[in-house]
This record gives structure tokens, sequence and C-alpha cells, in this order.
């Protein structure tokens, strides 16, 4: 089946939580990462590896076949992301320091995967460890396959996650 992906109309605004997690600029990017990977589809449906979702990607209290105002998705996106990025600024010590093209890549890598699975992953390894350049690159190496099959949407998001990532650390004045 084929998911009929939207682009969300409209600008999505940053819940007051997130950008207090963030700051502006983070949380707008982080948002705005999330929904163009995610995409937006505002009713229940099953992913492609048949997981219920609803909105922008997000798996939490779905009813399937539901159909969700844009109100709901906004503020969908929002808790969701708010859930994610908590724990891993959390488990990232110094992630809140970085630009945030870094905290937009990371955290929408989080969002895909969850939380813990980023903690625990070998990118939040290497920038507990302060390599955060080779985190960075680790990104476009993390990618699910989907009946043995590799997706390619997934291949492209760790990409250009990993490239964002680097961009904002080569932004940091040394």
């Amino acid at each position: 089946m084929k998911i009929p992906y939207r682009k969300f109309p409209g600008k999505l605004v940053a819940s007051a939580a997130l950008v207090t997690l963030l700051g502006a600029g983070g949380a707008a990017l982080y948002l705005d990462t999330v929904a163009d990977y995610e995409g937006y589809v505002p009713y229940g449906y099953r992913d492609p590896v048949g997981i219920p979702t609803k909105c922008f990607g997000d798996t939490e209290n779905v009813v399937l076949g539901k159909e969700y105002t844009r109100e709901e998705c906004v503020r969908s996106i929002n808790e969701h992301g708010y859930e994610i990025a908590k724990p891993v600024m959390k488990c990232i010590p110094g992630l809140s320091d970085m630009p945030d093209k870094v905290k937009a890549s990371v955290l929408s890598m989080s969002y895909n995967i969850g939380p813990g699975a980023m903690c625990k992953s070998t990118v939040a390894q290497y920038m507990k460890a302060g390599q955060w350049e080779r985190g960075c690159r680790r990104m476009a190496e993390i990618y699910r396959k989907a009946g043995g099959k590799e997706l390619k949407g997934l291949v492209n998001r760790r990409r250009t996650e990993s490239e964002m990532c680097l961009e904002g650390l080569r932004e940091m004045t040394p």
C-alpha cells in the first residue's frame, strides 16, 4: 500500500516546552526536519513495516483509520518530539551546547529510532566521548531494513542527517 504523504499546509510552530529545551532555532529546525522526513498523513495508518502511525510518524495512541485535525497533528509532533528530545539531550552530555544543526540531526534520528535506541547507539557513544565528527559520520551508516530490504528513504534520511550534523560542527567557531 502506498502511503499518501503530504506536505504540511503552513508552518509548524514549536511548543514552549521544545523551545525551552532546544532554543527557538533548534526547536524549529528539529520539527521541520522531522516533518520533512516523516511526512504528513493526518489519519491513522500502518507504516511500511506495519506499525500503526499517525500525523508525522507518531506511533503513540494511534487509531487506525481515524482522521486527525491539523491542530491534533501539530500537538502530536510537539508532544512526541519533546518526549523523544528530553531523554536524548540528557543521555548525550554537551548536545545542548551544540549548534542547532547538530541538535536537530541527532534528534531527527532519535525521533525515527526512539530515544532508547539512540542513547545506546554508537552515534551516542562517540558523542559522549567527545568524538562529535565520528558520531555525525556514523549516523549515515545506521538504518533499518524491512523484510531484509534496504529502505531507500531511510538511507537518504540518515545521509542527510549525517551531513547536517557535520555542517553544524563546521559552523562552530574554533
